[in-house]
């Protein structure tokens, strides 16, 4: 199962009250991605593989979740606009920013 796969089933799988949690503020949403970028990299994959991953994520969240506050709304229509192109960019920059956090 590739990594775009079991992202796309833990988001799924993820119950309303955790999702709730994480997107809380987005503070804590950075921390949960930086948590889920730190198991990728103990599990070996690199940026590229990461990047996959925060693609799906993101684009969940675009399709099936409100965001929470100014920051997520930013993230939104941020994602909305970018052709798939900047999409993987600004995954990218995501899983960065998720580095930085740890």
């Amino acid at each position: 199962m590739s990594i775009e796969n079991k992202v796309e089933n833990e988001m799924q799988q993820t119950d309303n009250q955790k999702k709730e949690e994480i997107l809380q503020s987005f503070d804590r949403f950075k921390n949960y991605l930086g948590d889920q970028v730190s198991k990728g990299e103990k599990m070996g994959l690199g940026e590229e593989s990461l990047a996959k991953g925060a693609e799906k994520v993101a684009d969940y969240l675009a399709k099936h979740e409100e965001p929470r506050n100014s920051e997520e709304k930013l993230l939104q229509e941020l994602w909305k606009v970018g052709d798939k192109d900047q999409q993987h960019h600004l995954a990218h920059m995501l899983v960065r920013m998720a580095q930085n956090t740890n």
